[in-house]
């Protein structure tokens, strides 16, 4: 299945699926046109083979370029886009391929603002699945676009056993065991734990990562000392610009920040589109 071609088909239909009244009135007869695609402000770009698909898919004959990759700055007033093609199409796909540009753009964004504030070169910064319903694999590759890297894709690429699941179970120990007896060997196991005590359960049950949710830097600090390298340590809850090198400070591995996609801001583009 070609997850990102059905989610640029799904915008397309939801923006212009029924027709484009507008445009149809305007246009008599079929016309070439040429859009450009302007920065309003400087940001990280990301998306921009996303956009170049939405063309494509309206009008298999378009032709765009760009001398931009995903990942690269960008100042404000480049032109990062062109396309020539049917004009009904550009018109068409105009808000579409302006939508995925901005939103995936901000995450790229933001995310370069926290890898460029985080002091530990060694601490890994991660996504989460706060991710918009049906953006996840586009909001993923904005993330990696800004520098940072994907925490697990979805449910099934990686273990996390979380608070609800140890309650299901009835312990730490019950879940990780739970787990081990139904997965192969070659899976790691994540835990989530929330004071010294499941740190500790957790290490005695077996688990590979631990996850310390929640909690201040004194005690993500006494955690790791605990914990003394025996596991992948992980941090998570209340991940901001203020608090990234503090958490990173308490020696920590891998910090996961739910602000990355669910907190990004929209970069501000426009497109202007002529006949020719």
């Amino acid at each position: 299945m070609n997850t990102i071609e059905n989610i640029i088909k799904l915008a397309l239909f939801e923006d212009s699926g029924l027709g484009d009244i507008t445009t149809e009135c305007i246009l008599s007869q079929s016309f070439s046109g040429k859009g450009v695609i302007v920065a309003k402000e400087s940001f990280v770009l990301a998306g921009i083979e996303v956009a170049k698909k939405v063309f494509k898919l309206l009008d298999p004959e378009c032709e765009s370029f760009s001398s931009f990759s995903d990942g690269d700055p960008i100042r404000k007033g480049e032109i990062i886009f062109e396309i020539q093609g049917d004009l009904l199409s550009l018109l068409k796909g105009e808000r579409v391929a302006l939508n995925f540009l901005q939103r995936l753009s901000g995450i790229a964004t933001l995310t370069c603002a926290y890898v460029k504030e985080l002091s530990f070169p060694n601490v890994r910064l991660t996504d989460t699945r706060k991710t918009t319903p049906g953006l996840r694999s586009l909001e993923k590759e904005a993330v990696r676009a800004g520098g940072a890297y994907n925490h697990r894709m979805s449910l099934y690429d990686g273990i996390l056993i979380k608070d609800n699941h140890i309650a299901i179970a009835g312990s730490i120990k019950k879940a990780v065991r739970a787990v081990k007896n139904r997965t192969s060997h070659l899976m790691k196991i994540e835990v989530e734990v929330s004071n010294l005590d499941e740190v500790k359960e957790a290490i005695d049950a077996g688990a590979h990562v631990i996850m310390l949710d929640n909690m201040n830097y004194d005690q993500m600090a006494e955690a790791v000392k605990h914990i003394n390298g025996r596991t992948v340590v992980e941090a998570s809850g209340n991940v901001s610009l203020k608090t990234l090198n503090k958490i990173a400070a308490t020696g920590v591995d891998v910090i996961s920040c739910g602000a990355l996609t669910h907190q990004a801001r929209s970069v501000d583009l426009s497109m202007r589109i002529n006949r020719v």
